[in-house]
């Protein structure tokens, strides 16, 4: 069962009142760095730990005016303090505050994220086991080739997330950084034994070397990570609306009582969810590549990058976090239909075995040509037809019978022959 509606939490973190709120937590940050430093005073610095406060609706009202958001901000927080807030924002630049906050919020919207894949992983897992020997055809260039299991198909499935997972904590590890080094970042006015101390409390990594803000590669990073998990929730639901088409019907997604799939006809039941998360993917792609135009910026900063953030980081953490729950919701009541995957298997009298047969021949000393037309020719009769029969026109083959008996033809259509190394894979997952 899912833990948690998480969308509830991303939005929270990435909501204004969280911004403002981190915005100042760096700021109280600093001026306790500032004081254990000796360059402020106790007293001012105590009256600030207990006054500092900010108003959303007072921030806004002031913005209107000097048209900037952390001045704004500044002087909404100044209104609270009295006049100790001189000592408020005391060297430092807007980034200072605004790309260490960032990096705050990127920190714990990737644990957000982890969880999220955590809880996927598990569900998909369970899934697996279930159905590790569910017979299965499997498909490519969308036809017919030779058997799985619809398990086998899942543990695929669950390789790409540990692989996913594997990136989230490595950007975890280059997300979570500071910068308080002044503008243009020589720390001309705050000196450098501040940002490695005002880091430390916030459990951040001061930038080796920062200009007036952290480069934005570090950022399209985030996005580039966030779009491949989008790109393969996508290829997880064309998965499954594939194999919900009527002429399919080998699973189908969660249809709840009381739904309904079409204002014209009640019979439908659509995968409307896994078209939902291919749309959403489109998104969180797109705005993967604003991410890359936010890298080059003109010399030491400018602030082409700030607008495209305030969309693109938000709207991707919270699209990433819904697309994750509603999707491990699917999967968690996915109708699975073994009937169905073994009656697609056996149509044309089972072609699928064909390669099978085609060994055969060769192990019998027959040319891999020789073999190949014998058994290309055989299949072809039997996909023409509305009902061939592959095995049968194997069998009615007299000159095959100088190379392969009944028994041995019949033995090459057991499809448990292709079975016979899922357990060494799935023993790879430690399920």
């Amino acid at each position: 069962m899912i833990q948690r509606y998480s969308r509830e939490i991303m939005a929270r973190l990435w909501s204004q009142a969280n911004k403002y709120q981190t915005w100042l937590d760096v700021e109280l940050a600093v001026v306790e760095a500032q004081y254990e430093l000796q360059q402020i005073p106790q007293e001012a610095y105590l009256n600030i730990k207990a006054k500092a406060q900010f108003n959303e609706d007072r921030i806004l009202e002031i913005e209107a005016n000097v048209k900037h958001d952390v001045i704004a901000f500044l002087t909404n927080v100044g209104e609270y303090i009295g006049s100790d807030s001189r000592y408020l924002h005391l060297g430092l630049t807007s980034s200072d505050m605004i790309d260490t906050a960032l990096g705050i919020t990127l920190t714990q919207s990737v644990d957000l994220i982890i969880d999220d894949l955590n809880i996927f992983y598990n569900v998909l897992a369970k899934l697996a086991l279930t159905h590790k020997y569910t017979l299965q055809i499997g498909r490519s260039h969308g036809i017919h080739a030779e058997p799985i299991t619809f398990g086998y198909k899942l543990l695929n499935w669950l390789d790409e997330i540990n692989r996913h997972k594997l990136r989230l904590n490595q950007l975890r590890d280059l997300v979570a950084c500071g910068k308080i080094s002044g503008a243009v970042g020589t720390y001309a006015s705050v000196g450098t034994d501040l940002e490695n101390l005002v880091c430390q409390k916030l459990d951040l990594k001061p930038m080796l070397v920062s200009t007036q803000i952290i480069a934005r590669d570090i950022h399209a990073q985030y996005l580039q990570v966030l779009a491949l998990i989008a790109s393969s929730l996508e290829k997880f639901a064309i998965e499954i609306r594939h194999l919900q088409r009527t002429d399919v019907l080998e699973v189908e997604e969660p249809f709840s009582i009381g739904q309904k799939g079409s204002s014209a006809m009640p019979h439908k039941r659509n995968p409307i969810t896994s078209e939902n998360i291919t749309g959403l993917a489109r998104l969180v792609r797109s705005n993967s590549i604003a991410a890359l135009e936010n890298v080059a910026l003109w010399h030491e900063r400018d602030i082409s990058h700030s607008s495209v953030e305030r969309i693109i980081l938000p709207d991707s953490s919270i699209l990433i976090d819904y697309m994750l729950a509603r999707f491990t919701k699917v999967c968690e009541n996915l109708q699975v239909y073994p009937e169905n995957m073994r009656k697609n298997m056996d149509v044309y009298g089972g072609v699928i075995y064909s390669q099978t047969i085609l060994l055969k021949l060769v192990d019998k000393g027959l040319s891999r040509e020789e073999a190949y037309k014998i058994v290309q020719g055989h299949a072809h009769e039997a996909w023409n037809k509305p009902y061939g029969d592959f095995k049968q026109n194997l069998l009615d083959d007299t000159n095959l019978h100088n190379y392969l008996t009944k028994a041995e033809i019949e033995n090459c259509f057991n499809p448990q022959n292709f079975l016979k190394y899922i357990d060494t894979v799935f023993e790879r997952f430690n399920l």
